[in-house]
């Protein structure tokens, strides 16, 4: 390949670079307008076209109806960090459905290691969290329209500060009973089944499964543990219950959905990695966007 074709291919990967961050800039604006239907329909335009949007709703998931062992070669991710998940899960729901001021003072004394981490070391927790919901929602279809990270000083003054990314497309959460979870959640009659079913279809389904495991996740991967007593379980299997699903049919979704989630945060570690830079800056939706797309 000569100088000149060199050339002409970095001028036009650059030229369609400045095309995508234009549109991401025109979105920044609408969002801040809080006209959400028109920033979607900006960067559905530029889905899956080039100089577009190639990674925004590209991901694969995995099969729901292969073997288990299958899936876990498909995916090439280790079996028990899927199982490690799936306990810090487990606890997190046992803990939402016992007598919290009972059983608070002990997982005090339990978590008591963990207690001793800076404000710095909390910090990065609470921000590779938020970077996994907002990744694993921009790879599977569903658009960011808000993020917050609490910064290093919001730690120091209330360790229990708390981050969020906030999506467009789920609004269905707004018909979920938001009572506390109950070991009834999932004994309602045929009738409530069909009605709530009816309300969300099994692609925004899916595609909830994953972008709520997505911090949990990347708790896991990154850290090798979960700090529990996560609100996103909670608002899961609260789902979970509203669509009447019995325990046996929710641990198969949240087990396929935890597999999925970590095969896609574990294939792209880099544009995690570059995320997480964007966002403890504060950058905007757009710039993270492009920050995404650019590592793909």
């Amino acid at each position: 390949m000569n100088l000149t074709v060199i050339r002409a291919f970095a001028w036009a990967k650059e030229t369609k670079g400045m095309r995508r961050r234009r549109a991401l800039r025109r979105f920044d604006k609408e969002l801040a307008k809080g006209n959400y239907k028109t920033a979607h329909s900006l960067l559905k335009q530029l889905q899956h076209k080039p100089g577009g949007l190639l990674g925004f709703g590209s991901a694969k998931l995995v099969p729901k109806r292969i073997p288990p062992m299958n899936r876990q070669q498909l995916c090439m991710v280790d079996e028990s960090l899927v199982d490690s998940i799936l306990c810090s899960i487990k606890g997190s729901i046992e803990f939402a459905l016992s007598d919290e001021e009972v059983l608070l003072p002990g997982m005090e004394d339990a978590m008591g290691s963990e207690s001793d981490d800076s404000p710095y070391e909390d910090h990065q927790m609470c921000l590779q969290h938020e970077v996994g919901h907002f990744l694993v929602g921009y790879l599977v279809g569903v658009l960011p329209r808000s993020y917050e990270v609490p910064s290093v000083e919001d730690i120091t003054q209330d360790k229990f500060s708390q981050g969020n990314v906030q999506f467009l497309g789920f609004e269905f959460l707004k018909e979920v009973d938001i009572n506390t979870i109950s070991s009834k959640s999932f004994t309602q009659g045929k009738l409530e089944i069909k009605e709530n079913r009816a309300k969300i279809s099994s692609q925004t389904l899916n595609r909830f499964l994953c972008v709520i495991l997505g911090g949990l996740a990347v708790e896991h991967l990154v850290f090798g543990y979960s700090e529990l007593l996560h609100s996103d379980v909670q608002k899961l299997y609260r789902v979970l219950g509203w669509l009447c699903f019995n325990e046996n049919e929710a641990d198969s979704l949240v087990r396929w959905a935890v597999l999925t989630t970590l095969s896609l945060l574990s294939h792209h570690h880099e544009a995690r990695s570059k995320l997480a830079e964007a966002m403890t800056s504060r950058r905007s939706i757009g710039y993270c966007i492009d920050v995404i797309e650019s590592t793909l």
